[in-house]
């Protein structure tokens, strides 16, 4: 397998790094020192931290959706079932040794203005995730399926948060109970 280029090493490197340690944590020096490249090198890939950080989170975008999206498939049957396999990811997800939160829930905290590159990419992948429950709740044929994405959405927002806060290890279950009521309500 060949190695991986110097641009995709220091990616990999910044997410592993921004999801221990934070953005603002995270200075270049650290960042240079454990992915073993110059400043020099750095800089020809990446103008600034930012740029990197909106690389890292593009990145970080395509493979945690993907895997998370392919868990669910591999874990529900029907649409329905996929709609509560969401918790079970989740859940999953939170009792792994690198769980350290969302990384865009955690990029918005750190970069709260409203105009920045790095709140649109963390806003695209919440979209783009509610669009995959979207569309989990039409194959369903819930009526109403845009009403079930958003409390689903929200239900799931709340269990990553309170996992990363509380460390509580029940978030995600917890979620799913709460989530099979608004199911079976939306499907009645």
């Amino acid at each position: 397998m060949p190695r991986p280029s110097r641009r995709d090493h220091l990616i990999e490197t910044a997410i592993t790094l921004f999801c221990e340690h934070g953005y603002h944590a995270t200075g270049i020096d650290r960042l240079l020192a454990t992915a073993g490249v110059s400043k020099k090198t750095m800089y020809q890939h990446f103008r600034s931290k930012e740029e990197l950080i909106y690389a890292a989170l593009q990145q970080y975008d395509s493979v945690f959706r993907n895997n998370f999206m392919k868990a669910v498939e591999d874990i529900g049957k029907t649409p329905e079932e996929k709609l509560l396999a969401i918790f079970d990811v989740a859940e999953t997800w939170f009792n792994g040794n690198k769980f350290f939160g969302c990384m865009f829930i955690n990029a918005i905290g750190e970069y709260s203005e409203q105009e920045s590159p790095i709140r649109d990419i963390s806003k695209q992948f919440k979209k783009l995730m509610w669009g995959y429950v979207n569309g989990l709740a039409k194959d369903a044929c819930v009526k109403n399926h845009k009403a079930l994405a958003d409390e689903l959405c929200l239900l799931l927002e709340g269990s990553i948060v309170t996992a990363q806060v509380s460390q509580n290890p029940q978030a995600a279950f917890i979620a799913k109970k709460m989530a099979q009521r608004a199911v079976q309500e939306a499907l009645a």
